[in-house]
This record gives structure tokens, C-alpha cells and sequence, in this order.
């Protein structure tokens, strides 16, 4: 089968990670018997000094015909300036709303070889399987009013938090679908006890329960979700949460797998179904490392990983993504680590060493 992958390097060790997710992809390509067409285009601060702006036109047109995007890190110093009209960020936010990409998932799966990377005990994270849905186009980031302005009493700003009842149910559909293919236990975190936005997302989802009783739902205050995803992780399988509260605990819970190297994520336009291709863009969770560029030092395993995803929900290959989840699983048993992740007894080995490793036992 032939498939068409849009490529966002994007700036600091993106390009770097990225080769190590096509190498994998390329010998996926031909044990399976595939082929993937790839085209490039400049997104985040490379974008901004090639083009202007975050998201060139181009960019979005290629991503928009392409079966799905793999998208490595965006940002770095250079583009830092909060005084800055455009910022790399920009092209992020532009393309989840070009590509009408509203779910964002992030697994947090312990390894069990890495339970004592981690900050916390190895007996609070062994066995932790969760995934968090966070909606991407709504909230805080896309509200308005938005602004600053200027009286006589000094400087003022306003953030609006704004959602559709819409909005909230598709994204709460998403978080649904997945716990009942899952452990069928969904967690819906808001600030009910606040926030009227809040409100109006619990009683959407509270209406849409029925329509699934095999589930089990809880709501869970934001607040609360954050303490509890440090004291008792392994209690979460999904959890679906708005913009804002999504954007802090996805970061929260990527520590509990040791490192944010290792976490890939997903961003669907759509509901993910076994077995049905849903259009989506694919990035590691951490950012561009810009200290660390050129230096073949950082861990390649999210993006691969975000690959495995992309094999996945995108282009309905489940096979190929177990085998490329297979390989990662192996080269860390063999003993394999980037600095990241690094223990007494262990191989350190770099960017591309690792990637070569994982490729070799897909």
C-alpha cells in the first residue's frame, strides 16, 4: 500500500529525530510491503526565517493532502522575544486549526525496564497505562476576547475560556471511545466547582454517559487530578480534559515515565476507531532541545514512537505499530539507553545509535 506523510522538521533536534523515526519507517515500509511518500515543508522558526511567518501557506497545502503529518519540535532562544509578532508557537496552534485537529492523545506507558528513571518510587509508577485526551482548538488559547491594554491604573490583560457544547462533546466522544477499548474507565477533569465553562463540560458529559454504560466516568477536579497523578497513577486509564488543563498535566504525567523523551502524542480530526483511518498529526511531547542540536545526544524514542502512533490511528496499520512499539521494547531490553534515561549497567548510545538499534530489531 502507498501512503503520502507530510514532514515538519521543524528546528533544533527536530531533523535529527526525525531521521532516526524514518529509518524505522523505511524498513517498516519493506518487511510489510509498503511505500510512503514523503514531503517536507518548514514549520516553527525555521519558518519564520524562510518565510515570515510560522505556517507558510505551502506547509498547511502539503499537510492537508497527505494521509497524515509527522512533526518533530518547534521554538528555541532565537524566536524567544515575547515582544515578537510571530513566534514559532504560532505555527503549531495554526496548524490544529487548519487541519481541524481538536483531540490530542498522550500515552504515559511505563516501560517496566525504566521504573527507576523516574522521580518517583518504582512501586507508585510500575504498571502505569494511561492515556490523556486533551481538546486542542478551544479554551484559554483561542478564546476572545484576547488582549492587552493600557489605563490610567496601569497595565491590563484578559484570556477568555470560552467552549461550545459542540465542542465539548466530540472531544468527550473521543475520550469515550477510547476507555471501551481500553480498561473502560474514563476520567473527565474540569473546575466545576469555578469555572461556568467547566460546568457546562461536565453536564454535556454527564448526558452523554448513558450512551455508554459500559463505562465507568468520574469526574475529577483539575487540582485533584494533579495530586492524584503523582500519589496513584496506575487508578487513571483515559483521562479527557479541556486546552488548558490538558497542556499542564500531559507535562505532569510524562515525568512519571522518567523522561519526556520517551512520549509520543497524537492530534485527530477526528474519533479514533480500531481498524479506521482518522487524519492526524504525530510529535514527541518535548520540545526542540536547541542546547543540545548537532550533538547526537537526545533520545529519538518519542518520535518513533509518535510513528508507531501515526501506523496506528492514521493509517490503520496495527500490525506495523506493534512492530515498531516491539522494537523499542527490545532495544531497551538489550540493555540500550540515551543519557535521559541512562542506569549503571547500561549501554549509553546517541541519537543515531539508538535509532540504529531499534530499526535493526523491528
Amino acid at each position: 500500500m502507498r501512503f503520502n506523510i507530510a514532514l515538519l522538521p521543524g528546528d533544533g533536534v527536530g531533523p535529527e529525530v526525525m531521521d532516526e523515526a524514518l529509518r524505522a519507517l523505511g524498513i517498516i515500509a519493506k518487511k510489510f510491503g509498503h511505500e510512503f511518500s514523503f514531503q517536507e515543508g518548514d514549520v516553527g522558526g525555521i519558518a519564520i526565517d524562510n518565510h515570515g511567518t510560522a505556517l507558510p501557506a505551502q506547509t498547511l497545502a502539503v499537510c492537508k493532502k497527505s494521509d497524515a503529518v509527522l512533526l518533530a519540535a518547534v521554538g528555541g532562544p532565537k524566536w524567544d522575544d515575547p515582544k515578537a509578532k510571530v513566534r514559532p508557537e504560532d505555527g503549531l496552534l495554526a496548524l490544529r486549526k487548519g487541519l481541524g485537529l481538536f483531540a490530542n492523545l498522550r500515552p504515559v506507558k511505563v516501560f517496566p525496564l525504566l521504573v527507576n528513571c523516574t522521580t518517583l518510587k518504582p512501586e507508585i509508577v510500575r504498571g502505569v497505562d494511561l492515556v490523556v485526551v486533551r481538546e486542542l482548538t478551544g479554551g484559554l488559547y483561542f478564546g476572545k476576547p484576547k488582549k492587552q491594554w493600557q489605563t490610567s491604573s496601569g497595565r491590563h490583560a484578559v484570556d477568555s475560556m470560552v467552549y461550545s457544547e459542540k465542542e465539548i462533546e466530540r472531544i468527550a466522544r473521543v475520550g469515550f471511545e477510547l476507555a471501551r477499548s481500553r480498561r473502560k474507565k474514563l476520567a473527565s477533569v474540569d473546575k466545576a466547582n469555578v469555572l461556568e465553562s467547566s460546568r457546562l463540560w461536565r453536564q454535556v458529559v454527564i448526558e452523554m454517559a448513558p450512551q455508554y454504560p459500559d463505562i465507568e466516568l468520574q469526574h475529577v477536579l483539575v487540582d485533584n487530578c494533579a495530586m492524584k497523578l503523582v500519589q496513584s497513577p496506575r487508578d487513571f486509564d483515559v483521562i479527557v480534559t479541556e486546552n488548558t488543563f490538558g497542556d499542564i498535566i500531559t507535562d505532569e504525567a510524562s515525568m512519571i515515565a522518567g523522561s519526556m523523551g520517551m512520549l509520543p502524542s497524537a492530534s485527530l480530526a477526528g474519533v479514533p476507531r480500531t481498524g479506521e483511518k482518522t487524519f492526524g498529526l504525530y510529535e514527541p511531547i518535548h520540545g526542540s532541545a536547541p542546547k543540545y542540536k548537532g550533538l547526537n545526544k537526545v533520545n529519538p524514542m518519542a518520535t518513533i514512537l509518535s510513528a508507531a502512533m501515526m501506523l496506528r490511528y492514521s493509517l490503520a496499520l496495527e500490525k506495523e505499530a506493534a512492530a515498531l512499539e516491539n522494537a523499542v521494547q527490545r532495544a531497551l531490553e538489550d540493555g540500550y539507553r540515551t543519557y535521559d534515561i541512562m542506569e549503571p549497567n547500561r549501554t549509553q548510545l546517541g541519537t543515531k545509535e539508538m535509532g540504529e538499534k531499534i530499526a535493526e530489531r523491528i
